[in-house]
C-alpha cells in the first residue's frame, strides 16, 4: 500500500476517488501549514496556512502513483491560484504533498506533462508532507453522509 496526499480545492470532493480502481481508502485533512494542531476554523480563518487535502491509500500494483496524479490533475483546475470554482482562499490551493524522493520526482514529471498541456499555466505546488492532521469526523465522506452521492 502507498499513500498520496493532494490538495485540489475543497476536500469534500474526496468522493471523486471512491470508484477509482486501486484506491483502498480516503480521508480528508489538513496539510502544509505551520502547525499540526489545526482545525477547520483555523484553516478557514487563515491562521495556520494549511491546505484542505485528501489522503489516498492505494494499491500501487493496481494503480501507479503517476496515473493517480494524472487523475488528480484532471479532476480540478491546476491553473487557478488559491481557488477552485467558487471556493477562494489559500486553503483551496492546488498542491501535491510527497512522502519520499520518488514521489517528488514522479509528481514533477506529471506536473510537467500538464504544464505543457496548459501552456505553462500550472500553479500546482509540490511540497514535502508537513503537519498533516485528519479533519474532523463531520467532514469525512461529507457528500455521502449528506446523500449527495
Amino acid at each position: 500500500m502507498q499513500t498520496a496526499i493532494v490538495g485540489i480545492g475543497c476536500f469534500w470532493v474526496e468522493s471523486k476517488f471512491k470508484d477509482l480502481k486501486g484506491v483502498i481508502s480516503t480521508e480528508v485533512g489538513y496539510c502544509g501549514g505551520n502547525t499540526s494542531e489545526t482545525n477547520y476554523e483555523m484553516v478557514c480563518q487563515g491562521k495556520c496556512d494549511s491546505a484542505e487535502v485528501i489522503k489516498i491509500n492505494f494499491d500501487e500494483e493496481m494503480l501507479d502513483y503517476k496515473d493517480l496524479l494524472r487523475f488528480v490533475f484532471s479532476s480540478h483546475d491546476p491553473t487557478t491560484l488559491n481557488r477552485q470554482g467558487p471556493d477562494v482562499g489559500r486553503q483551496y490551493r492546488s498542491e501535491i504533498f510527497f512522502m519520499n524522493d520518488n514521489q517528488k520526482k514522479e509528481a514533477e514529471i506529471v506536473r510537467g506533462e500538464f504544464n505543457k498541456k496548459f501552456n505553462g499555466g500550472v500553479v500546482t505546488k509540490i511540497s514535502k508532507v508537513s503537519n498533516y492532521k485528519k479533519a474532523e469526523e463531520y467532514h469525512q465522506k461529507y457528500y455521502q453522509k449528506k446523500g449527495v452521492l
